[in-house]
């Protein structure tokens, strides 16, 4: 479930953690002291413990406490950043953004896509199909230059069920030029699920942040 994360909620849910962990590791300490007090009253008068294999044992709990504490702080830092995150991410709302995909995004008759280039080409064409794959357009885009492009196409007689998708086909001197389809959606929400920043989007399912190639 996508659950947006407002700043007090992170803050409360961070310091739980926090007071928990410290409960944990003082248990910890305290059994460990137990032990080593149990060990000293029942220990050989012949045959004392070494004074070097107590201060390792000390050490060792020392030296474990502390990454606990180290992990503890991470995991609190990661969580607040996450909360940063999806609070500077709320100004994407309402904007469309555009990712890796072929699907053409229907709004108002008209469906629009991108794709990127990886050369020069003399040739693109845009083929664009039904979810089944059956070629109902052709856009001849002609020649165009490295890099991205739109793609918008009338769609004010599509009938299939389902958005359309497309195709790119980029030629140089009669050999293929390497092309990405780019999917484009409108930004709903914004929030977090499992420590990760998710993008709610419009007609389309929650998508990881780190999926958005552009914000437009």
């Amino acid at each position: 479930m996508l659950t947006g994360i407002a700043p007090t909620t992170s803050s409360a849910s961070s310091t739980s953690s926090a007071t928990a962990s410290t409960n944990s590791m003082d248990a910890q300490q305290d059994r460990f002291l137990k032990l080593l007090v149990a060990q000293l009253n029942n220990q050989d008068p012949m045959n004392p413990v070494d004074n070097a294999q107590m201060t390792s044992q000390m050490a060792q709990i020392n030296t474990v406490t502390g990454i606990q504490q180290v992990n503890e702080t991470l995991k609190s830092m990661a969580a607040q950043f996450t909360a940063l995150q999806v609070l500077q991410g709320s100004s994407m709302v309402g904007h469309d953004v555009l990712m890796d995909g072929n699907t053409l995004s229907l709004k108002n008759g008209t469906a629009q896509g991108a794709f990127e280039l990886a050369a020069k080409a003399e040739s693109v064409k845009v083929e664009v199909m039904s979810p089944g794959g059956q070629v109902i357009d052709t856009i001849n885009l002609g020649a165009l230059d490295a890099g991205r492009h739109d793609v918008t196409w009338d769609a004010s007689k599509y009938s299939f069920q389902g958005d359309p998708v497309f195709k790119v086909k980029a030629t140089l001197g009669g050999k293929d030029i390497a092309s990405q389809t780019l999917a484009r959606a409108t930004v709903t929400s914004v929030g977090s699920e499992a420590g990760i920043m998710k993008v709610q989007l419009l007609g389309r399912a929650a998508v990881d942040y780190s999926s958005i190639k552009a914000i437009l």
